[in-house]
Protein backbone atom coordinates (compact mmCIF):
# COMPACT_ATOMS: atom_id res chain seq x y z
CA UNK A 1 0.00 0.00 0.00
CA UNK A 2 2.86 2.45 0.94
CA UNK A 3 5.44 0.63 -1.58
CA UNK A 4 7.65 -0.19 0.98
CA UNK A 5 7.31 -4.14 -0.16
CA UNK A 6 7.41 -6.01 -3.35
CA UNK A 7 5.76 -9.20 -3.68
CA UNK A 8 8.14 -11.55 -5.42
CA UNK A 9 7.96 -14.81 -4.69
CA UNK A 10 5.10 -17.10 -2.94
CA UNK A 11 3.76 -20.46 -1.86
CA UNK A 12 -0.31 -19.14 -1.55
CA UNK A 13 -2.48 -22.00 -1.40
CA UNK A 14 -1.88 -26.32 -1.09
CA UNK A 15 -4.43 -25.88 -4.06
CA UNK A 16 -2.41 -25.56 -7.55
CA UNK A 17 -5.26 -23.87 -9.20
CA UNK A 18 -5.56 -21.44 -5.91
CA UNK A 19 -2.23 -21.37 -5.97
CA UNK A 20 -1.41 -19.96 -9.17
CA UNK A 21 -4.71 -17.84 -9.60
CA UNK A 22 -3.23 -15.60 -6.17
CA UNK A 23 -0.11 -15.78 -7.62
CA UNK A 24 -1.25 -14.21 -11.35
CA UNK A 25 -3.35 -11.21 -9.24
CA UNK A 26 -0.30 -10.24 -7.45
CA UNK A 27 1.80 -10.18 -10.13
CA UNK A 28 4.15 -13.16 -8.95
CA UNK A 29 6.10 -15.08 -12.29
CA UNK A 30 5.33 -18.55 -12.54
CA UNK A 31 8.90 -19.54 -11.73
CA UNK A 32 8.64 -18.02 -8.58
CA UNK A 33 5.29 -19.77 -7.26
CA UNK A 34 5.89 -22.52 -5.18
CA UNK A 35 3.52 -25.55 -3.85
CA UNK A 36 4.73 -25.66 -0.47
CA UNK A 37 7.28 -23.78 2.18
CA UNK A 38 9.84 -25.99 1.86
CA UNK A 39 9.83 -25.90 -2.35
CA UNK A 40 10.03 -21.67 -1.60
CA UNK A 41 12.98 -22.46 0.93
CA UNK A 42 14.93 -24.15 -1.66
CA UNK A 43 13.86 -21.76 -4.66
CA UNK A 44 14.25 -18.37 -2.96
CA UNK A 45 17.45 -19.00 -0.73
CA UNK A 46 19.48 -15.14 -0.54
CA UNK A 47 16.43 -13.71 -2.96
CA UNK A 48 14.47 -12.32 -0.56
CA UNK A 49 14.54 -9.61 1.96
CA UNK A 50 12.00 -11.45 4.46
CA UNK A 51 9.00 -13.97 4.25
CA UNK A 52 5.48 -13.42 5.71
CA UNK A 53 4.25 -16.44 7.41
CA UNK A 54 0.61 -16.65 7.42
CA UNK A 55 0.02 -20.27 7.43
CA UNK A 56 -2.83 -21.66 10.10
CA UNK A 57 -1.31 -21.24 14.22
CA UNK A 58 0.09 -24.89 14.48
CA UNK A 59 1.88 -24.61 11.46
CA UNK A 60 4.14 -21.67 12.69
CA UNK A 61 6.77 -23.46 14.95
CA UNK A 62 8.36 -25.97 12.42
CA UNK A 63 7.46 -23.63 9.94
CA UNK A 64 9.84 -20.69 11.53
CA UNK A 65 12.26 -22.94 12.42
CA UNK A 66 13.22 -24.05 8.87
CA UNK A 67 13.01 -20.81 7.38
CA UNK A 68 15.36 -19.45 10.09
CA UNK A 69 17.21 -22.13 9.64
CA UNK A 70 17.51 -21.17 5.96
CA UNK A 71 18.60 -17.72 6.53
CA UNK A 72 15.71 -15.85 6.16
CA UNK A 73 14.27 -12.94 7.77
CA UNK A 74 10.83 -13.91 9.30
CA UNK A 75 7.37 -11.69 9.64
CA UNK A 76 5.26 -14.32 11.30
CA UNK A 77 1.34 -13.85 11.82
CA UNK A 78 0.46 -14.38 15.74
CA UNK A 79 0.17 -16.10 17.70
CA UNK A 80 4.18 -16.95 17.06
CA UNK A 81 3.96 -20.60 18.23
CA UNK A 82 1.27 -22.65 20.63
CA UNK A 83 3.65 -22.63 23.74
CA UNK A 84 5.71 -20.13 25.41
CA UNK A 85 8.26 -22.67 26.02
CA UNK A 86 8.13 -22.34 22.18
CA UNK A 87 8.42 -19.35 21.50
CA UNK A 88 11.73 -18.81 23.40
CA UNK A 89 12.60 -21.53 21.69
CA UNK A 90 12.40 -19.43 18.40
CA UNK A 91 13.91 -16.40 20.13
CA UNK A 92 17.20 -18.34 20.40
CA UNK A 93 16.80 -19.78 16.77
CA UNK A 94 16.80 -16.13 15.56
CA UNK A 95 19.55 -14.83 17.39
CA UNK A 96 21.94 -18.02 16.86
CA UNK A 97 20.94 -17.72 12.83
CA UNK A 98 21.07 -14.16 13.14
CA UNK A 99 18.30 -13.20 11.60
CA UNK A 100 15.13 -11.03 12.04
CA UNK A 101 11.86 -12.61 13.71
CA UNK A 102 8.41 -10.45 14.19
CA UNK A 103 5.49 -10.83 14.98
CA UNK A 104 2.45 -9.27 13.56
CA UNK A 105 -0.47 -7.68 15.97
CA UNK A 106 -2.11 -5.54 13.39
CA UNK A 107 -4.60 -4.00 15.79
CA UNK A 108 -1.52 -1.79 16.99
CA UNK A 109 -1.11 -0.10 13.67
CA UNK A 110 -4.43 2.06 14.09
CA UNK A 111 -3.06 5.72 14.22
CA UNK A 112 -6.01 6.60 16.75
CA UNK A 113 -4.44 3.62 19.35
CA UNK A 114 -1.21 4.75 18.72
CA UNK A 115 -2.26 7.96 19.62
CA UNK A 116 -3.76 7.07 22.58
CA UNK A 117 -0.20 5.06 23.64
CA UNK A 118 1.42 8.08 23.01
CA UNK A 119 -1.14 10.13 25.32
CA UNK A 120 -0.43 7.57 28.02
CA UNK A 121 3.29 8.26 28.09
CA UNK A 122 2.76 12.08 27.75
CA UNK A 123 0.97 11.56 30.91
CA UNK A 124 -2.09 13.24 29.68
CA UNK A 125 -3.96 10.32 31.83
CA UNK A 126 -2.45 10.51 34.84
CA UNK A 127 -1.57 7.79 36.95
CA UNK A 128 -3.26 4.85 35.07
CA UNK A 129 -5.77 2.84 37.88
CA UNK A 130 -7.07 0.49 35.66
CA UNK A 131 -7.22 -1.05 32.00
CA UNK A 132 -10.45 -2.96 30.59
CA UNK A 133 -9.67 -5.13 27.26
CA UNK A 134 -12.29 -7.00 25.63
CA UNK A 135 -12.75 -8.67 22.36
CA UNK A 136 -16.05 -10.45 22.01
CA UNK A 137 -16.72 -11.94 18.53
CA UNK A 138 -19.84 -14.18 17.24
CA UNK A 139 -18.64 -16.59 14.86
CA UNK A 140 -19.10 -19.81 17.13
CA UNK A 141 -22.98 -18.81 17.33
CA UNK A 142 -24.07 -17.09 14.54
CA UNK A 143 -25.67 -18.85 11.32
CA UNK A 144 -25.66 -18.60 7.65
CA UNK A 145 -28.11 -17.41 5.62
CA UNK A 146 -29.58 -21.23 5.12
CA UNK A 147 -29.67 -21.16 9.27
CA UNK A 148 -26.71 -23.46 9.42
CA UNK A 149 -24.20 -23.42 11.79
CA UNK A 150 -20.93 -21.33 10.20
CA UNK A 151 -17.83 -23.94 10.09
CA UNK A 152 -14.66 -22.43 11.41
CA UNK A 153 -11.54 -24.27 10.07
CA UNK A 154 -10.75 -27.65 11.11
CA UNK A 155 -7.54 -26.66 13.20
CA UNK A 156 -9.66 -24.01 15.23
CA UNK A 157 -12.07 -26.67 16.17
CA UNK A 158 -9.43 -28.15 18.83
CA UNK A 159 -7.55 -26.70 22.08
CA UNK A 160 -3.96 -27.71 23.07
CA UNK A 161 -2.82 -26.40 26.61
CA UNK A 162 -4.31 -22.89 25.59
CA UNK A 163 -7.23 -22.66 23.67
CA UNK A 164 -7.40 -21.98 20.07
CA UNK A 165 -9.80 -18.75 21.23
CA UNK A 166 -7.43 -17.92 23.31
CA UNK A 167 -4.26 -17.63 20.60
CA UNK A 168 -6.65 -16.41 18.13
CA UNK A 169 -7.96 -13.42 20.29
CA UNK A 170 -5.95 -13.44 23.51
CA UNK A 171 -2.87 -13.10 22.21
CA UNK A 172 -4.48 -9.31 20.79
CA UNK A 173 -5.43 -8.68 24.15
CA UNK A 174 -2.62 -8.83 25.88
CA UNK A 175 -0.53 -7.31 23.02
CA UNK A 176 -2.81 -4.20 23.50
CA UNK A 177 -2.05 -3.98 27.26
CA UNK A 178 1.97 -4.49 26.50
CA UNK A 179 1.27 -2.05 23.70
CA UNK A 180 -0.26 0.57 26.33
CA UNK A 181 1.48 -0.43 29.69
CA UNK A 182 4.92 -1.32 28.42
CA UNK A 183 4.40 -3.46 31.31
CA UNK A 184 3.71 -7.43 31.78
CA UNK A 185 1.27 -8.95 34.22
CA UNK A 186 1.87 -9.79 37.51
CA UNK A 187 -0.57 -12.52 38.95
CA UNK A 188 -4.06 -13.55 37.30
CA UNK A 189 -7.36 -15.32 38.11
CA UNK A 190 -9.59 -16.38 35.66
CA UNK A 191 -12.47 -18.48 33.93
CA UNK A 192 -13.00 -19.87 30.88
CA UNK A 193 -16.19 -21.76 29.38
CA UNK A 194 -17.76 -22.81 26.54
CA UNK A 195 -21.28 -21.67 25.30
CA UNK A 196 -21.43 -22.15 21.35
CA UNK A 197 -21.81 -24.29 18.25
CA UNK A 198 -18.24 -25.42 18.54
CA UNK A 199 -18.42 -28.56 21.39
CA UNK A 200 -14.84 -29.40 21.54
CA UNK A 201 -13.49 -26.27 22.23
CA UNK A 202 -13.59 -23.12 25.10
CA UNK A 203 -14.85 -19.98 23.70
CA UNK A 204 -15.44 -17.64 26.18
CA UNK A 205 -12.83 -16.22 28.35
CA UNK A 206 -12.38 -13.64 31.58
CA UNK A 207 -9.37 -12.88 33.21
CA UNK A 208 -8.87 -10.48 36.08
CA UNK A 209 -5.26 -9.19 36.19
CA UNK A 210 -2.64 -6.99 38.43
CA UNK A 211 -0.08 -4.87 36.21
CA UNK A 212 3.02 -3.25 38.06
CA UNK A 213 2.12 0.24 39.73
CA UNK A 214 -1.04 -1.27 40.95
CA UNK A 215 -2.80 -1.33 37.45
CA UNK A 216 -5.98 -3.30 37.48
CA UNK A 217 -7.11 -4.90 34.73
CA UNK A 218 -9.94 -6.62 32.88
CA UNK A 219 -9.79 -8.50 30.42
CA UNK A 220 -12.55 -10.77 28.29
CA UNK A 221 -12.74 -12.16 25.05
CA UNK A 222 -14.60 -15.24 23.42
CA UNK A 223 -16.51 -16.01 20.02
CA UNK A 224 -20.29 -16.75 21.13
CA UNK A 225 -21.27 -12.97 22.12
CA UNK A 226 -23.81 -12.46 19.07
CA UNK A 227 -24.24 -9.06 17.50
CA UNK A 228 -20.66 -8.53 17.81
CA UNK A 229 -18.24 -8.80 14.75
CA UNK A 230 -15.14 -8.10 15.99
CA UNK A 231 -15.82 -5.55 19.09
CA UNK A 232 -12.07 -5.30 20.38
CA UNK A 233 -12.46 -2.10 22.79
CA UNK A 234 -10.06 -0.43 25.03
CA UNK A 235 -10.50 1.58 28.18
CA UNK A 236 -7.36 3.53 29.61
CA UNK A 237 -8.85 4.85 33.17
CA UNK A 238 -5.73 7.08 35.02
CA UNK A 239 -6.69 10.46 37.59
CA UNK A 240 -5.93 13.06 35.09
CA UNK A 241 -8.67 11.45 32.28
CA UNK A 242 -9.62 8.66 30.55
CA UNK A 243 -9.93 7.27 27.17
CA UNK A 244 -11.79 4.74 24.70
CA UNK A 245 -11.00 3.54 21.82
CA UNK A 246 -13.45 0.38 20.04
CA UNK A 247 -12.23 -1.06 16.47
CA UNK A 248 -14.84 -0.95 14.86
CA UNK A 249 -15.23 2.87 14.42
CA UNK A 250 -11.42 2.98 14.81
CA UNK A 251 -10.33 6.62 13.22
CA UNK A 252 -11.95 8.64 16.93
CA UNK A 253 -10.49 8.50 20.48
CA UNK A 254 -13.05 9.18 22.96
CA UNK A 255 -11.43 11.04 26.07
CA UNK A 256 -12.35 12.67 28.65
CA UNK A 257 -10.84 14.97 31.10
CA UNK A 258 -10.88 15.67 35.24
CA UNK A 259 -13.51 18.39 35.01
CA UNK A 260 -15.74 15.31 32.83
CA UNK A 261 -15.81 16.72 30.23
CA UNK A 262 -15.78 14.32 26.92
CA UNK A 263 -14.40 14.94 23.32
CA UNK A 264 -13.72 13.00 20.32
CA UNK A 265 -10.74 13.21 18.95
CA UNK A 266 -9.32 12.11 15.40
CA UNK A 267 -6.92 12.75 13.16
CA UNK A 268 -6.56 16.36 12.41
CA UNK A 269 -7.75 17.05 16.20
CA UNK A 270 -5.95 20.12 18.06
CA UNK A 271 -2.60 18.65 19.96
CA UNK A 272 -2.83 15.46 18.06
CA UNK A 273 0.61 13.59 18.89
CA UNK A 274 0.74 10.76 16.86
CA UNK A 275 -2.18 10.17 14.29
CA UNK A 276 -1.79 13.16 12.00
CA UNK A 277 1.94 12.68 10.84
CA UNK A 278 1.76 12.13 7.05
CA UNK A 279 2.74 8.63 6.90
CA UNK A 280 -1.23 7.92 8.39
CA UNK A 281 -2.93 10.51 6.07
CA UNK A 282 -3.15 8.62 2.76
CA UNK A 283 -7.12 9.75 2.62
CA UNK A 284 -7.78 12.94 4.83
CA UNK A 285 -9.85 13.11 8.04
CA UNK A 286 -13.23 12.32 6.78
CA UNK A 287 -12.06 9.41 4.80
CA UNK A 288 -11.74 6.71 7.30
CA UNK A 289 -8.54 4.33 7.11
CA UNK A 290 -9.29 0.97 8.74
CA UNK A 291 -8.11 -2.81 9.38
CA UNK A 292 -5.90 -3.29 5.77
CA UNK A 293 -4.25 0.63 6.38
CA UNK A 294 -3.71 -0.93 10.28
CA UNK A 295 -1.50 -3.58 8.33
CA UNK A 296 0.29 -1.39 6.16
CA UNK A 297 1.21 0.90 8.67
CA UNK A 298 2.30 -1.94 10.83
CA UNK A 299 4.52 -3.34 7.73
CA UNK A 300 5.94 0.22 6.97
CA UNK A 301 7.52 -0.38 10.73
CA UNK A 302 8.98 -4.08 9.75
CA UNK A 303 10.45 -2.63 6.47
CA UNK A 304 12.22 0.32 8.33
CA UNK A 305 12.75 -2.45 11.27
CA UNK A 306 13.97 -4.99 8.94
CA UNK A 307 16.35 -2.30 6.85
CA UNK A 308 17.89 -1.66 10.34
CA UNK A 309 18.60 -4.76 11.04
CA UNK A 310 20.84 -5.75 8.04
CA UNK A 311 22.66 -2.70 8.24
CA UNK A 312 23.02 -2.96 12.50
CA UNK A 313 21.77 -6.12 13.90
CA UNK A 314 19.40 -4.03 16.01
CA UNK A 315 15.69 -3.04 15.86
CA UNK A 316 14.52 0.13 17.91
CA UNK A 317 10.81 0.12 16.30
CA UNK A 318 8.85 0.62 19.44
CA UNK A 319 5.65 -0.75 16.82
CA UNK A 320 7.48 -3.78 16.03
CA UNK A 321 7.41 -6.98 18.36
CA UNK A 322 9.27 -10.17 18.49
CA UNK A 323 9.46 -13.87 19.49
CA UNK A 324 10.06 -12.49 23.83
CA UNK A 325 7.01 -10.36 23.26
CA UNK A 326 4.87 -13.13 22.04
CA UNK A 327 6.19 -15.74 24.54
CA UNK A 328 5.48 -13.36 27.38
CA UNK A 329 1.87 -13.21 25.92
CA UNK A 330 1.52 -17.49 25.91
CA UNK A 331 2.71 -17.16 29.25
CA UNK A 332 -0.39 -15.02 30.36
CA UNK A 333 -2.35 -17.47 28.27
CA UNK A 334 -0.79 -20.51 29.75
CA UNK A 335 -1.50 -18.75 33.06
CA UNK A 336 -5.26 -18.01 32.70
CA UNK A 337 -5.49 -21.61 31.11
CA UNK A 338 -4.07 -23.25 34.51
CA UNK A 339 -5.88 -20.67 36.82
CA UNK A 340 -9.66 -21.93 35.27
CA UNK A 341 -8.69 -25.20 36.14
CA UNK A 342 -7.67 -24.30 39.58
CA UNK A 343 -9.44 -21.38 40.33
CA UNK A 344 -7.32 -19.98 42.28
CA UNK A 345 -5.17 -16.98 41.12
CA UNK A 346 -2.18 -17.48 39.88
CA UNK A 347 1.19 -15.94 39.09
CA UNK A 348 2.34 -14.87 35.69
Amino acid sequence: MDGRWELVAGAFSRHDDINDRTAAQWGVEPDRVYSSVSELIAGESDKLDAIALLTPTPQHEQQVSDLLGAGFNVICEKALASTSSSALRLAREAQESDRFLAVTYNYSGYPMLRELRARIQDGQLGRIAAVSVEMPQEGFLRLNIDGQPIQPQEWRQHDGPIPTVSLDLGTHTHHMLEFLLDAQPLELVATQAHHGRVSTVADYISCIARYPDDIDVNMWYGKCALGQRNGLRVRVFGDRGAAEWYQMNPEELRFADAYANVRLIDRVSPGTLIANLPRYERFKAGHPAGFLEAFANLYWDLADAVVEFDETRRRTSPYVYGAASAAAGLRMLETIAASSSERVWLPV
